[in-house]
């Protein structure tokens, strides 16, 4: 081929080389405008609502922590401020120098006031131990306090209003109250637990003028004592406290404006303990009144067939319930006890009253606790525990002789001239 020939074919073939490249690019071009107005056209790409408003929420919370961290310390500030709200202030302590100054001590068994004088240690509160088949005062340090108007009984009420309810047949140890869509109780576990929803219930079954009845007959709202001097009355209400106060309500399970003295409850669980005779209490004040002591009888409550119903409610307290601070310190023998805690006026009140079920007879303790945020019904609990590890200790319990179970023989007293 020649020259000229051969210059010819390259230049047609680069022509059209050149051709298929340059369709090619075209191609390319007007796909690429044709898929992106496929796509701009197209309503898929646009968010649901329930996609809208997740975003918005995630977008406030993400401003809201931001906000949060640019305010810093300030902000943690505020918070802690808020939360300090909910928290009760109170301006009494709950420690003293010296509970036993001004007692009058020469009548009282020295073991048993030891016991106590050692299981109170600095705290602000009074001990009492009484024997409860004769009513006498075997101790009672802090006797000013003792002795004093008292205060609130918060949760030990509960003991007054289950043996009202079961007199009047409203429930037995078994029978379950409905506190709620879900939530039954029985008698047991509320005493156990000392359920306030349970008691408040069972107050507004009983009514006011029922709870006042039974509480005057177990020695509410008078004196406790035979000729004691300086003791003071404690106070019931003649009537239901306000609805905006809590009404009967409160007054069954916090003892809402109720005064009672630990005389007055040392009293009750006495005849508990003994199976219905509320005694009056008596404190000998020399050898000659322990010589000459005897018991008087102020009433006979109707109780025995009850006590079985309350025993097991109060023996669970101490096992498993608001009292099983007992057991850090006492195991040996059966405790059955009730406690309470409220708080009034900037000071808090902490009370556990109980008795020792022994083979050799029974002692009751009433722990009676005022101060600040360390006092409530489970130290009062803790308190006692020491005290009958003391007094198991110091053989109180096999050394003595058997107590009197019997009462028929002793004469009902009237009122103290």
């Amino acid at each position: 081929m020649s020259s000229k020939g051969s210059a010819l074919v390259r230049f047609f073939v680069v022509f059209l080389t050149s051709l298929l490249f340059s369709a090619s690019g075209i191609a390319a071009t007007v796909n690429t405008r044709a898929l992106s107005s496929h796509r701009s056209k197209s309503p898929k790409v646009s968010e649901s609502q329930r996609t809208r408003q997740r975003m918005s929420r995630l977008a406030r919370s993400r401003a809201a922590r931001s906000s949060a961290a640019r305010a810093g310390t300030a902000h943690v500030v505020r918070t802690s401020h808020r939360r300090r709200r909910y928290y009760e202030r109170f301006t009494a302590s709950s420690f003293t120098d010296d509970v036993t100054a001004g007692d009058i001590t020469t009548g009282e068994d020295p073991v048993v006031r030891q016991a106590a004088i050692d299981a109170l240690g600095n705290m602000n509160g009074t001990v009492l131990a009484v024997e409860p088949t004769s009513g006498r005062v075997l101790a009672m340090v802090n006797q000013k306090l003792a002795l004093s108007s008292g205060a609130q009984p918060c949760s030990t009420i509960k003991l007054s209003v289950a043996l009202a309810a079961l007199s009047e047949g409203l429930i037995s140890k078994d029978s379950e109250i409905k506190l709620g869509r879900r939530s039954r109780m029985n008698l047991t576990t509320a005493l156990a637990h000392s359920n306030n929803a349970y008691f408040e219930a069972l107050g507004r079954q009983l009514g006011f003028e029922k709870v006042s009845y039974y509480a005057h007959q177990y020695g509410l709202g008078e004196l406790a004592g035979y000729n004691l001097s300086g003791e003071q009355l404690g106070t019931y209400p003649d009537e239901e406290i306000p609805s905006k106060l809590g009404g009967v309500g409160k007054m069954c399970s916090f003892g809402e404006g109720i005064s009672m003295t630990p005389l007055q409850l040392g009293a009750l669980v006495s005849a508990i303990a003994n199976g219905g005779t509320l005694y009056y209490l008596q404190h000998p004040t020399s050898p000659e009144e322990v010589a000459d002591f005897e018991p008087r009888v102020k009433r006979r409550l109707d109780i025995a067939p009850l006590i079985p119903e309350i025993s097991d409610g109060m023996a669970g307290a101490v096992s498993y319930g608001t009292a099983r601070s007992v057991r850090m310190n006492f195991n040996e023998e059966e405790i059955l006890g009730k406690t309470g805690t409220c708080s009034r006026a900037g000071t808090r009140f902490g009370w556990f009253a109980s008795y020792a079920n022994t083979d050799v007879g029974r002692i009751v303790t009433v722990v009676f606790l005022q101060g600040g945020r360390p006092t409530f019904g489970p130290k009062a609990a803790e308190i006692a525990g020491r005290m009958y590890r003391n007094l198991y200790d110091h053989q109180f319990f096999v050394s003595r002789p058997a107590l009197p179970t019997d009462t028929a023989g002793v004469k009902t007293t009237g009122e103290p001239q």
